[in-house]
């Protein structure tokens, strides 16, 4: 038997299915001489401090840093179960060989890697590595396996990651929390871009607006611009001069402009798209496309490239075609297909561009969930753009003169729509849909000649102020974050900037649970601000933690050790050489003791990790980052029954699973009663149900 394991359940359900594995057994398939199981995310991962040395449960500065020689691997108790049908499927005599089959990146690697070891498995090792879940791409990537040591590269790049996160996420949150008494969570790439959040808005705030003064003229067909004046004064005097004037036309000007094709999306640019033109957060688009990735219809979500690989060009006129027509906003435009302009071998990584399936044909597209149908169109429309036709256009720029000063007209004739007919049909069908960037579309300019003389029939003085930076969005800030200290890393260095496009979104989702992103709606944008607390946290925490210098660097290392051209130990002593300067050398700053909000009264235990469960504005939380556990106030539950969780119920129901309530409101009788409200967790979902006890003549 050959055994293979997946990443997710539904995953292996498709792998099953193509190589036969068709007979259901407990927590895996068999057939055909395979097995196939899961490992439903992360099994297993790096032990928590405590694992170490019992007196680490406790937050205490002399402690610090903690920097374990020989690692430890633990499984979470939610995940036992499937860690054990694993371990006995992997230790199975009739199993002669394992195929690594989680996702293909460096986190799958991370996961399958983790188990195996962890169950002390030595058989030989195989590794699927494919791009989309299509049944003929599943198939071709069993047909040409390759050997898991030609990833040993990537697992230890994934394993240092890990570990480098362990080490500054436990002591640099620790110490911290323990000198300014409360916690405060520090990550290597969650605090720079906090960082870049706090730095955004003290620019605004310390920005002083200017105010300037332009005088337009009306002429005929068309309006002209002179330029920027500080003097009210003079903009009036110059207003007062052109009136019931003539311009003398100086200069005119035509260019023929072609402006290429967009290329292909990798993760970030698509999610910075579907959050500037649907509003997805980050984290929903990724969420939306991996659904997509497991029903066949994209291919492999986290990429961070925006090209194809030759082989892929012959494929592609047919891809294209079946894509036009299963898209609505490309009726009645014309579809070219230019493949050359998608392909280049060399900025293809471990995964090509993201693509819709050949899937798409016969596929029914409006039994989709709204959010993933949108996610679809977007990139079904980035994919018939890119190999469209370039757009062309005439760009006339004319200069004239009036009273002596200069004044300028643009206009703009379209040669060739081309790809920006499919995009603009697109947009036409969004609602609120964002001007498009560039601002209005210029008007064509009537024939002018050089030394032609034109009545002004009016003149007039507008007021404008110079424009503070804009907050940010998602869209802006996932851009901030792939550019952060580009310009400072070498230009062989694969990955840049903050993170990478598989883990952005959870940095985003991580700053707002922790509260230190707030997400502001504003007309049409949803902006990010900082808290007070994460205005705090940057204002204390030294330069090396909040640089996005330091982890760009380490991304550039991680890619180095991938290539084995840098051993693990010498990139961990490092970051550990690191930390314990940090630890000997950083001081609290007078009067920077108060700069925290108090911390937040505990009002129980966590059901699902132990951790202290607070109150917030919306709800009762649990303060673990990791874990998601909450107690809403305004839930379905509770609004049923016009009853709300205070601070007394929520104690008894963490401590003893049940809280007396009286006066519950009936929706079907319209009186009240009182009853019993019990706690079931699920570890995923936070479920209450009445009990009402022994009742009088009966049960």
């Amino acid at each position: 038997m050959r055994l293979v394991i997946a990443e997710k359940p539904s995953v292996a359900q498709s792998l099953a299915a193509v190589i036969g594995a068709n007979t259901r057994k407990d927590g895996y398939l068999e057939g055909n001489g395979w097995r196939v199981s899961w490992c439903v995310g992360h099994l297993a991962g790096l032990a928590d401090a405590d694992s170490y040395d019992p007196k680490y449960a406790k937050w205490r500065y002399d402690d610090l840093p903690i920097l374990p020689s020989d690692w430890q691997m633990s499984v979470g108790q939610d995940k036992k179960k499937q860690f054990d049908i694993l371990k006995n499927l992997l230790c199975a005599p009739d199993v002669t060989e394992v195929v690594n089959a989680c996702d293909a990146g460096r986190e799958g690697e991370l996961i399958f890697r983790n188990v195996y070891e962890l169950a002390d498995c030595h058989k030989p090792m195989k590794r699927l590595w494919i791009s989309s879940m299509e049944d003929s791409a599943i198939r071709e990537g069993f047909a040409s396996l390759r050997p898991g040591a030609d990833y040993d590269g990537l697992h230890q790049a994934a394993l240092c990651r890990a570990k480098a996160d362990w080490l500054v996420g436990i002591n640099a949150t620790r110490l911290f929390s323990v000198l300014y008494h409360r916690t405060l969570n520090i990550g290597r790439v969650m605090s720079p871009t906090l960082a870049l959040i706090v730095q955004r808005e003290t620019e605004i705030e310390a920005f002083q607006p200017e105010p300037f003064y332009t005088v337009t003229l009306e002429l005929p067909g068309f309006t002209a611009s002179g330029a920027r004046m500080k003097d009210k004064a003079a903009a009036k005097e110059l207003q007062t001069a052109c009136r019931g004037g003539s311009v003398v036309v100086k200069q005119t000007e035509r260019r023929e402009k072609s402006e290429k094709p967009p290329a292909l999306y990798d993760l970030t640019t698509l999610q910075r798209d579907a959050n500037r033109l649907l509003g997805f957060t980050a984290q929903q688009t990724l969420d939306y496309l991996q659904n997509l990735y497991e029903k066949k219809l994209c291919t492999y979500p986290r990429t961070d490239s925006r090209y194809l690989t030759s082989d892929m060009a012959e494929g592609l006129p047919v891809l294209v075609n079946l894509t036009a027509n299963a898209m609505p906003f490309r009726k009645g435009i014309a579809i070219a297909c230019n493949p050359e302009a998608v392909i280049n071998n060399k900025k293809v990584t471990d995964h090509h561009a993201i693509l819709p399936t050949r899937n798409l044909q016969g596929a029914d597209l409006s039994g989709l969930p709204t959010g993933e149908k949108a996610v679809l169109e977007l990139v079904c429309l980035r994919l018939l753009c890119a190999v469209a036709q370039s757009h062309l256009y005439e760009e006339t720029t004319a200069a004239l003169v009036c009273a002596g000063q200069e004044f300028t007209a643009k206009g703009k004739t379209v040669k060739r729509s081309g790809w920006r007919a499919l995009e603009d049909r697109y947009r036409a069908g969004l609602k609120n849909a964002p001007e498009p960037e560039g601002g209005p579309e210029e008007k064509t300019l009537p024939e002018l000649s050089e030394g032609q003389s034109l009545p002004v029939s009016n003149a007039s003085v507008k007021e404008g102020k110079t424009s503070p930076p804009k907050h940010f969005t998602e869209d802006t800030l996932l851009s901030a974050m792939e550019n952060a200290g580009k310009e400072d890393m070498p230009d062989t260095a694969e990955r840049k900037g903050l993170g990478t496009p598989a883990t952005r979104a959870g940095i985003l989702e991580k700053l707002a649970s922790t509260g230190f992103l707030e997400r502001k709606k504003s007309k049409k944008t949803v902006q990010l601000l900082p808290s007070r607390d994460a205005r705090s946290l940057i204002t204390v925490l030294p330069e090396q933690l909040q640089s996005p210098l330091l982890t760009a660097e380490w991304e550039y290392r991680l890619g180095e050790i991938e290539r084995g051209e840098l051993s693990p130990e010498e990139f961990l002593s490092g970051i550990s050489a690191m930390l314990r300067e940090l630890v000997a050398t950083f001081q609290v700053a007078r009067g920077t003791e108060y700069l925290f909000s108090p911390p937040r009264e505990t009002v129980g235990r966590c059901p699902r990790c132990g951790g202290s469960v607070t109150e917030g504005k919306k709800g009762f939380f649990c303060e673990n980052p990791e874990c998601r556990f909450a107690i809403w106030k305004d839930s379905k539950w509770w609004s049923a029954r016009k009853k709300q969780p205070t601070k007394a119920i929520v104690a008894a129901l963490l401590k003893d699973g049940r809280a007396r309530l009286t006066g519950c409101y009936s929706e079907k009788t319209g009186k009240t009663y009182d009853a019993d409200v019990l706690l079931e967790d699920t570890g995923e979902y936070v479920n209450f149900k009445l009990d009402f006890g022994q009742r009088k003549g009966g049960s």
